[in-house]
């Protein structure tokens, strides 16, 4: 019986600015497109991540020079992302409500992960926030099923 192999897990460190959000999101993207079913993760996976990204620039106390690292790898048949920083601070979910401008972020990695959580980085600096996106048939799909 032959074993298939999973994909390699890749790594890139961006500079810690909004600008870097769409690279993460293309480097994401050209990983999925070269997997047979890649494009089953990919429209959940792209907001998530975009998500993760935005949140660990936006909300680091981390000198400016840092940088931060995503990860993308496939555990069995979910595909897990994560966004390292050297920031102390650790993600809070919170409700937004209807006139919130901002905080809807990680309200939405709650709804669209199949699961999510923070870790502390080894080394003790900072940490990292992952989440397991679940294959999908459609992101409308999503947002259509209660």
């Amino acid at each position: 019986m032959l074993k298939t192999r999973q994909p390699r897990t890749f790594a890139a460190r961006l500079d810690s600015r909004a600008e870097s959000t769409p690279l993460a999101r293309r480097l994401l993207r050209a990983y999925l497109s070269a997997l047979p079913s890649g494009d089953r993760y990919s429209d959940v996976a792209e907001l998530l991540l975009g998500e993760l990204f935005a949140n660990a620039v936006q909300h680091s106390d981390a000198p400016t020079d840092r940088l931060i690292e995503v990860r993308f790898a496939f555990v069995n048949d979910r595909l897990r992302l994560e966004v390292h920083d050297a920031s102390s601070g650790r993600p809070c979910l919170r409700s937004p409500s209807l006139s919130d401008v901002h905080g809807r972020g990680l309200f939405l990695v709650n709804e669209l992960a199949e699961r999510w959580g923070c870790c502390p980085r080894s080394g003790g600096v900072g940490k990292f926030v992952w989440a397991l996106v679940a294959p999908s048939s459609s992101f409308a799909s999503t947002f259509l099923t209660d």
